[in-house]
This record gives structure tokens, sequence and C-alpha cells, in this order.
């Protein structure tokens, strides 16, 4: 997928400077989520190797962190092309056929992201009243990152339609 063409010309749509403003947000939320990971397997490290005393918390911590930063990211990535695609063998249609392929694209991981984002709200739901075992907190937050992330997914693809309709592309939001 061209993803890297200019939106000059027309201007910036408002739907555009939404989605790019979320991805910023969505990559700030990621990168402090890695702050505070590699904090808490420092403090893990730390308890462990030099107080002898482990905190029990910061394992499930990391983990749930991990799920929300690996979340986040993909979400990122999608926006921003940076996703896994097929491009070699889209390149070598004919530039009709390409804007279709695209378009097909698009919609797929569109059903993709919404069959994750439901299946992501059913678990979470299902799981909100168990706790977490040494947290405290609801085990349905494990899945919160699936709803979330499928949500953005959505939303990022419905961009990339819109500017492939109109002959644009997306350029990266950035930090």
């Amino acid at each position: 997928m061209s993803s890297k063409r200019s939106t000059a010309g027309s201007g910036v749509p408002a739907y555009t400077t939404f989605c790019a403003a979320l991805s910023r947000w969505s990559l700030r939320a990621a990168v402090l989520g890695l702050v505070l990971l590699v904090a808490c397997v420092q403090w893990q490290v730390i308890g462990r190797y030099v107080m002898n005393d482990s905190p029990t918390w910061t394992e499930p911590v990391a983990l749930l962190l991990v799920l929300y930063i690996t979340a986040l990211a993909v979400a990122v990535g999608v926006r921003d092309a940076g996703h896994l695609g097929m491009e070699s063998i889209v390149a070598l249609l004919p530039r009709g056929a390409q804007r279709v392929a695209e378009a097909l694209i698009h919609v797929c991981v569109i059903a993709f992201a919404v069959l994750m984002a439901m299946a992501g709200w059913e678990w979470l739901t299902l799981k909100w009243d168990e706790p977490k075992p040494m947290l405290g907190v609801p085990e349905g937050l494990d899945f919160l990152p699936l709803v979330i992330a499928g949500a953005l997914i959505v939303l990022f693809c419905i961009e990339h339609l819109i500017a492939l309709l109109r002959g644009h592309t997306i350029e990266e939001a950035g930090v």
C-alpha cells in the first residue's frame, strides 16, 4: 500500500486530524507504558537480588503493561502503514486494481478488528467480576486492550479508505 504520498492540496480533513491525534496519544501512552514496564521489571530485579524480597505485584503488572503497549502499538502501526502487507504483489497490479486491492485489504482489516473488539468485549464482560491474583483488579482488564485496539484500527482503516477514495494517503502522525 502506498501510504507515503502527501495529503497536500485540499487541506487536511478533520477526520484525519482527529485520527492523527488519536495515533499520537496512543503512541505516547505506549511509550509511557514501556517506561513503566522497564521500571516495574527493574523493581523486580532490585527486589529479588538486592533486597532479597521480591515484590509480588511486579510480574502481573508487567504482563498487563505488555498487553496495553502491544495493542496500542499495533493500532498505530495500522494507521502508519507499518503493519505487514503484500505490497510487492499489489504493486504489480494496474493502478485501478491497486486501489481496489488496497480498499479490500482495509475492509478485511476492519472486519478482523471488529471481530477482535467484539471478542475482547465478550471476554472483558465475562471476566470483569474475577479479581486478578496479587493485584485485586478485574481479570477483564486483560481483554480491554483488544477492545481499544480494535476500535482504533477500525477508525484508522476508515481514514485510509477515505484517503484512498480522495486519492490521498495518510502521513505518519509522529510523536
